[in-house]
Order: C-alpha cells, then structure tokens, then sequence
C-alpha cells in the first residue's frame, strides 16, 4: 500500500478552463465510469466524511485468475459529493479493475489524483476516500471469505474506522472546514488568569 501520509502530488497540474480541476477531472465528473451498484457483489467498501458530506460506495466482484489468485472482476462505484470526489470514484475504478486484490492494495492517493493530471489541495482528500473505499472492500472480501488480513491493511482498516468517528465528532461541532478552501481550524487561545 502507497504510503497515505505522504505530501500531495508535486507534479504541475496541467491548466485547463475549469479553474483548479484538470480535463480529465471533469470528464470523469462528466461521465463518470462504472457507476452503479452490483447487488451481488463478493465485497463492499463505504467510506465517507461527513464533514464535507462526500461519500463512496465500491462495489467488488472477484473472481479468480490462472495463477489462483484472486482478481477484481468487476467493480462498481456510487459516488456522493463534488466534482473530484465523482471523478476519483471513478478513476479508482478504472484502476483497480482486473487486477489482483494483492496489486490493487497497493493503489495509493498519490496515484488517483496522478492519474487525474493532479487535483487541488483542498481536495486531495477525495483521492483519499477512493483509495479508503477500495481498501475497505478489499478487506470486507478478505473478511468474509476467511482470508487472513495483511497486518498492513488492518491497520489501515482501523486508521479509516478511527477517522470516520474523528470526522463525526468535528460535524457535531458544525463546521466545515473541508468545503473551504484555505479556512483551517481556528487557533485556540490560552487563557489567561487575571
């Protein structure tokens, strides 16, 4: 798995006439890939942050391949949010189909918005949750089918689990600091005694 607390993407994003989104953001926006849900599916990851209200639900059918190992055979996405958070369900979706559970763990956010010709910081967190989404299905699959976790991966499985209660807490406390760009958390002031 791609280290997830590494920095955004350095590479340049590429200009475009839609502000801070690249070509091949909107036309993932625009015609997103995979849409759709699999009522059968072998594995579901659901992700989201309620602070900015994006949400992705992955869908995965697997199947298995001449080596014995198993492989996303299909995949579905349901994406809830902005522009970026559709089209990184969407790209994730491109890349994840057809390869191994084992490869497609190693898909990284640096990835996603890569493929993406680059996203805005304040919404790098969107190749997050499509990575998250991918990653909980994965392990839902894992889970189910009585395959044993990958340390790495359960670990990562409670990171997300801790954040979704952590992203809980901060909308308990109405603000929205993800929809805003360049607004962070104010400093909290130490009082004084007089």
């Amino acid at each position: 798995m791609s280290d997830e607390k590494a920095a955004a993407p350095k590479a340049e994003m590429k200009k475009s006439r839609y502000g801070p989104y690249t070509e091949a953001v909107i036309e993932h926006f625009r015609n997103p890939r995979n849409q759709g849900e699999i009522p059968d599916a072998d594995a579901t990851g659901k992700v989201g942050s309620p602070i900015c209200g994006d949400e992705l639900h992955l869908f995965l059918k697997v199947g298995t391949n001449a080596a014995g190992q198993p492989f996303i055979e299909d995949i579905k996405v349901q994406s809830f949010g902005c522009a970026a958070a559709v089209a990184t369900g969407s790209m994730i979706t491109e890349m994840a189909k057809g390869r191994t559970l084992a490869d497609a763990l190693k898909l990284g956010r640096k990835d996603v918005a890569a493929a993406l010709g680059g996203l805005p910081v304040q919404k790098i967190h969107c190749s997050l949750l499509s990575t998250d989404a991918l990653h909980e299905a994965i392990y839902d699959y894992y889970k189910k089918h009585g395959i044993a976790i990958p340390p790495e991966l359960e670990k990562l499985h409670q990171a997300i689990q801790k954040g979704t209660a952590i992203a809980r807490i901060k909308q308990e406390q109405d603000v929205n600091y993800c929809a805003v760009p360049g607004l962070a958390p104010p400093e909290k002031k130490e009082q004084t005694s007089s």
